[in-house]
C-alpha cells in the first residue's frame, strides 16, 4: 500500500485536533470536543455511500483500524455490503453460544415421553428453573464449570437438600444432552461441584399426620365445602392428592374408582391402571361432590381446570394444624398395622406402594382388591363415625386371601 494511502502516524493521533483526519483509502479517525476519537471507515457498496465504526481509538490501534479497513474493503470489492455483512457475522456468532437456559430446555422436552403426563406437572424442570436458571440460563453451557455449580447451588446445599439433589443430578442430564448435541461441556463438573459443596447436613423428616386415633374427631369436623369433601375423600381412599385432585367422573364405577397408569407415582412405564375400593361412605361424598362437578371434573377449581394442590393444605393451616393433607395416607397405614390383621402386601396395596422387585411385580397378577375393598369398608365406619371406635377389635380384620 502507498504512503498517499497510509497518512497517519502515531504521533499525528496523538496530537490530533477536534475534527476529522483522512488515514486514506476511505479510513477517518473522528475526534471529537470531549476528546473521545472512534475510527469510521466509508465505503460505496452497490453505488450507495455507507459509513460504518470500526471502533474508538485508542481502544483500536492506528495498525488494527487499517487491517479492519482493508477486510471490509474487500467485502466491498465482492460486491458485499461490509455493514449488512457485519451484522450476518453477529448474527451467526450468537447463534452458536448455546446458553444453559435452551439446552436445559431441549433436555426437558427430549425427556416428556419418559415423564408422567409427559411432564405436565413440570416437577422435572422446576428444580432447575428456579434455583438454576436465574444465575446461569445466560452463561453458555461450554463455560459452565465446578465453581459456577457450587456457587449457584450453595444456598440451598444444606437446607433445601433434597431440592439441591433433584436440581444438580437435572444440570448432570443436562450437560450430557449437550455433550450429545456436540458441544463442549464438562461432564464432570457437577461431580467436582458436589465434591467442593461436601457432605449434605440434613435431616429428613416426614410429612406430618395425624395419628389415626384423631382421624375420626377431624373427618367429623369436616364440612360440605369442595374443599372438605375433597378432604374426606382422600382421608376414605388413602389416595395421593394428585389423582384425587384431578378424578374424573367417568373413572369412577359403582364402588370403584380406577386411576390411570400415567396418573400413578411410583408406576412410570406402568401399563395397568390401579383401583380403589370405593366404602359406602366415600359412595356418599361422591354423590355430594358431584354437585361441584365441571367438565366431568369432581373437584374444579374456581375458575379453570382442577383444585390446586395447595387448596387443602391451606384449609388445615387456617385451623392452626401443622399436620399435611399427604399425612392421612400414614395414618391409613399405620391403622392397618396398628388395628388389623392385614398381610404387609396387602396394607402396601392400600396406600398404593409398589411392593417388591420388578420381577415380584411381574409374577404377582393380583391388586386385592377383595381384601382392600373390606379393610377401607372396614376404615370408611371407623372415620365417619365416632361412636363406633371405643372397641378396636370390632375394627380388626384378618387379612385372607381373596
Amino acid at each position: 500500500m502507498t504512503r498517499a494511502t497510509n497518512r497517519l502516524s502515531p504521533s499525528t493521533l496523538k496530537n490530533a485536533l477536534v475534527g476529522k483526519h483522512a488515514d486514506g483509502g476511505g479510513l477517518w479517525l473522528v475526534k471529537r470536543p470531549d476528546g473521545g476519537a472512534q475510527w469510521v471507515l466509508r465505503v460505496t457498496p452497490h453505488g450507495r455511500r455507507r459509513e460504518m465504526g470500526l471502533g474508538a481509538f485508542p481502544d483500536v490501534s492506528l495498525k488494527e483500524a487499517r487491517a479492519m479497513a482493508d477486510q471490509w474493503r474487500g467485502m466491498v470489492r465482492q460486491g458485499l455490503d461490509p455493514i449488512k455483512e457485519r451484522e450476518r457475522q453477529r448474527r451467526e456468532a450468537a447463534s452458536n453460544i448455546h446458553m444453559l437456559a435452551d439446552i436445559a430446555l431441549d433436555a426437558f422436552e427430549s425427556r416428556k415421553a419418559e415423564l408422567k403426563g409427559d411432564g405436565t406437572a413440570g416437577r422435572w424442570f422446576s428444580p432447575l428453573e428456579l434455583h438454576v436458571l436465574p444465575k446461569l440460563g445466560k452463561v453458555p453451557v461450554a463455560d459452565i464449570d465446578q465453581k459456577d455449580i457450587r456457587d449457584t447451588l450453595a444456598p440451598i446445599w444444606h437446607t433445601k437438600a433434597a431440592t439441591a439433589t433433584k436440581a444438580m443430578n437435572r444440570l448432570g442430564i443436562v450437560l450430557r444432552h449437550a455433550a450429545a448435541l456436540g458441544l463442549d461441556v464438562d461432564l464432570q463438573a457437577t461431580d467436582k461441584a458436589k465434591a467442593l459443596l461436601g457432605k449434605q447436613r440434613h435431616t429428613v423428616t416426614n410429612v406430618p399426620s395425624l395419628p389415626w386415633q384423631d382421624v375420626p374427631a377431624f373427618y367429623q369436623s369436616l364440612g360440605g365445602s369442595i374443599t372438605e369433601l375433597a378432604l374426606r375423600l382422600l382421608i376414605l381412599t388413602g389416595s395421593r392428592s394428585g389423582p384425587l385432585r384431578n378424578i374424573h367422573l367417568d373413572q369412577i364405577e359403582g364402588d370403584v374408582w380406577t386411576i390411570p397408569a400415567d396418573d400413578m407415582k411410583g408406576r412410570k412405564g406402568a401399563t395397568k391402571d390401579f383401583r380403589v375400593p370405593l366404602s359406602s361412605e366415600a359412595q356418599r361424598v361422591i354423590a355430594e361432590a358431584r354437585k361441584f362437578s365441571r367438565d366431568g371434573f369432581l373437584f374444579p377449581s374456581a375458575k379453570s381446570g382442577v383444585m390446586s394442590d395447595m387448596t387443602m393444605t391451606a384449609y388445615m393451616d387456617r385451623r392452626g394444624m401443622k399436620e399435611r393433607p399427604h399425612g392421612f395416607r400414614t395414618s391409613l397405614r399405620v391403622w392397618l398395622a396398628e388395628a388389623t390383621n392385614a398381610p404387609h402386601d396387602v396394607a402396601e396395596m392400600c396406600i398404593s406402594h409398589v411392593v417388591g422387585s420388578k420381577t415380584v411385580q411381574a409374577y404377582k397378577r393380583t391388586d386385592f382388591i377383595g381384601q382392600r375393598c373390606i379393610l377401607m369398608a372396614q376404615w370408611g365406619c371407623l372415620v365417619s363415625s365416632i361412636e363406633e371406635i371405643d372397641d378396636l377389635s370390632t375394627h380388626r380384620v384378618i387379612g385372607g386371601s381373596e
